[in-house]
């Protein structure tokens, strides 16, 4: 039970990661700022190398 419990906690943190790198990365767009769209892409990144690196122990 333990492990479902850590699993879901790490799965919701990488899924909001997720939402908001890539929210960060539209914003910059709109707004002409490739300081914001790089922040957002280095959030997704940092976000999925986390993900595929979890082996959940």
């Amino acid at each position: 039970m333990r492990n479902a419990v850590v699993f879901l906690a790490v799965l919701v943190g990488v899924l909001a990661l997720l939402a908001l790198g890539g929210a960060a990365i539209v914003l910059g767009e709109a707004d002409d700022s490739p300081g914001l769209q790089g922040i957002g892409v280095l959030v997704v990144i940092g976000a999925t190398v986390v993900a595929l690196r979890w082996r959940g122990a």
